[in-house]
Order: C-alpha cells, then sequence, then structure tokens
C-alpha cells in the first residue's frame, strides 16, 4: 500500500535563554543573556500508509506534540521534509488544511459561548460542505456519538466528555483523509474514552488515516497497528505493535493464586516476578525456553492453585525498557 505521509530527517531547534537566580544574576540578565538551545526533535524519519493508525508514544518532552504540530503545518521544523498527500504542510497550507483534520485533547476548536451545532456549521461554510452531506454526515455521527441532547446548549456548559465527542464530529465534518489526534481521550471516563475508540475504528474502515500521540496504552493497544517511539527528541522505535511486544522477547506474566506456600520457585524457563503472599505471586514465562504447555504440566506437578490468570506482558514495562535503554545509552 502506498504511503500517505513520508517524513525524513525532521529536525526542530529552538533556542532559549539561561537565567540565574538572585539579584546579580538578573541585573546580569538585563544586558547579557546566554543563549541555550533545546533540540525538541532531532533527525526523525518515518513513514505511514493509506489508511492506517499509527501511534507515537513518549514521555513527556520527548516531542511528540512538536512531530505532530510540524506535520499539520501549524509549526515550522527547521530542517528535514515532509510530504502528505503530496503536500508540504507549511508550504501549501491553505488546501492542505482541506485534506486534513485534527483533535487536540488540551485545545479546543469549538467556540466558546455558542452551541456546538453552530461552530459545525462554521466549518461546514469554511471547508465548503454542501448542505446534503452536511446534513448526512452531521446525523450520522451525532446518532454515533448519542450528541443530539446537547449540541444545542452552549459550549461552556457540556461536560469534558460531551466536549471532546463533538471535537471529533468538528474534525470530521469536511471528511479528511488524514486525522491527528493529540491526547484525544485526555480526562475522559471510560465510556467516553471507548465512544470515541469505536468513532475511529468505524473511520479507518473507511479509509481515514489516523496518526495518534498518547499517554494512555489502551489507546494505543486497541487502535494502532504500528508504533513510533520517541524520546528525548530521537526516534527508538519504529516498528509494528506485535513487535513491540517482543522487545522483552515472547513471554506470558502468569498471576497464581497457591493453596499451600511455596519454598522455592525453581521451573526452568520461568522467573518469580512478584510475591503479593505466601499464597499469591506472579511470574514471568519466557516461551523461547518453554511452552506454556509445559509450563502448566510441570507447575501441576509442583504445587496446588486455587486460581490462575496469564497475560500478555503489560505494555508500560516493554515501554519503560525502552525508555530506561535508550537513557542508558
Amino acid at each position: 500500500m502506498a504511503n500517505i505521509i513520508t517524513v525524513e530527517h525532521l529536525i526542530k531547534k529552538y533556542e532559549t535563554y539561561k537565567k540565574g537566580s538572585g539579584f546579580k544574576e538578573n541585573l546580569k540578565s538585563l544586558f547579557f543573556r546566554e543563549k541555550v538551545p533545546v533540540m525538541a526533535v532531532n533527525d526523525i524519519s518515518f513513514e505511514v500508509k493509506k489508511g492506517d493508525i499509527i501511534g507515537i508514544l513518549g514521555p513527556n518532552g520527548a516531542g511528540k506534540s512538536t512531530t505532530i504540530k510540524m506535520l499539520t503545518g501549524t509549526l515550522y521544523p527547521t530542517s528535514g521534509t515532509i510530504d502528505v498527500m503530496g503536500y508540504n504542510p507549511t508550504k501549501n497550507r491553505k488546501s492542505y488544511v482541506h485534506q486534513i483534520g485534527a483533535v487536540f485533547g488540551q485545545k479546543s476548536q469549538l467556540i466558546w459561548d455558542i452551541p456546538p451545532i453552530d461552530s459545525f456549521r462554521m466549518n461546514k461554510a469554511i471547508y465548503g460542505v454542501s448542505n446534503k452531506d452536511y446534513d448526512e454526515r452531521i446525523n450520522r455521527m451525532a446518532k454515533l456519538f448519542e450528541v443530539e441532547d446537547f449540541i444545542t446548549r452552549p459550549t461552556r456548559v457540556l461536560s469534558l466528555g460531551e466536549r471532546m465527542k463533538c471535537e471529533f464530529i468538528m474534525a470530521m465534518i469536511h471528511q479528511p483523509k488524514v486525522v491527528f489526534l493529540d491526547e484525544p481521550t485526555i480526562g475522559l471516563d471510560v465510556i467516553a474514552k471507548q465512544n470515541i475508540r469505536e468513532f475511529i475504528k468505524e473511520m479507518n474502515q473507511e479509509g481515514t488515516t489516523f496518526i495518534l500521540t498518547t499517554h494512555d496504552l489502551e489507546d494505543v493497544e486497541q487502535l494502532a497497528r504500528d508504533v513510533i517511539i520517541i524520546n528525548h527528541g530521537e526516534k527508538v522505535f519504529d516498528d509494528s505493535i506485535e513487535n513491540l511486544r517482543k522487545v522483552l522477547g515472547a513471554k506470558k506474566i502468569v498471576q497464581l493464586t497457591l493453596q499451600r506456600p511455596l519454598k522455592q520457585w525453581d521451573i526452568e524457563g520461568s522467573s518469580l516476578l512478584d510475591k503479593e503472599s505466601e499464597l499469591n505471586i506472579t511470574v514471568s514465562v519466557d516461551l523461547d525456553q518453554i511452552s506454556i504447555t509445559d509450563f502448566m504440566a510441570r507447575l501441576s506437578d509442583k504445587c496446588a492453585f486455587s486460581d490462575i490468570s496469564i497475560k500478555e506482558m503489560p505494555m508500560e514495562t516493554i515501554i519503560t525498557h525502552i525508555y530506561q535503554s535508550k537513557k542508558e545509552e
């Protein structure tokens, strides 16, 4: 499948100033300020295929939002190239914005003092959407998000979850081919998050490409097919979510409730991770050394248990390992 986004050697460098503390240092800074370079994004390259959902992850200050802003054209890169559907986001901005949508969890597109429905009509006029298409899209999305009861109320009286639903409708009115999502589920309850995830899946099935930055790993696990991890402005991982799970090897996490305490854990190919009590333990099983079937057979021979839970290696553990490995390097 053809690439819809190609990013090559993207760099964003800021300059800030060092300011000391105390009267003398502050007085000195009136006449001389030491410049401090900040490399927000450092030589990042990646590709996104048409119809994909890409998750961009990284700790606070890693450069995720800066990258998204450059992709949307709201921030100029220091150097490097960005090609989205044949457009340069900063040079072809007017024609480019008609092809994309954006939802920023911490910045609203809705006008505070008027109802969302009026904001929707404003976007309809800006993007030149026909009356027929507008009515069809609004009716469909309003039912999907169950917003019919509150889109006629002023935006300022809506809850965060209600506003975020309206933000998605606002971004999708002109049927963009690529949608950029920056922390779209921040602060939302479980039900609101799941509604938004289902909406993203449905729009993606119809051909919309999504670029998602988030700290909510459940968003990534449920939505993304490929993951890019940025740390200290540099790309440290770019592959499928399946291969991300294999970073620490093919492992399973087994939680056990024992009937009798064990003196020692010595099943080959596994290791004790946590011991909440004498009867409740958590074990890591390396599937490259022992199959889960053999592990269960040896476990049954070794001890009696009343409950067992087998899970994938937590995504938090894998990503923390990637962050720490980069820090050590």
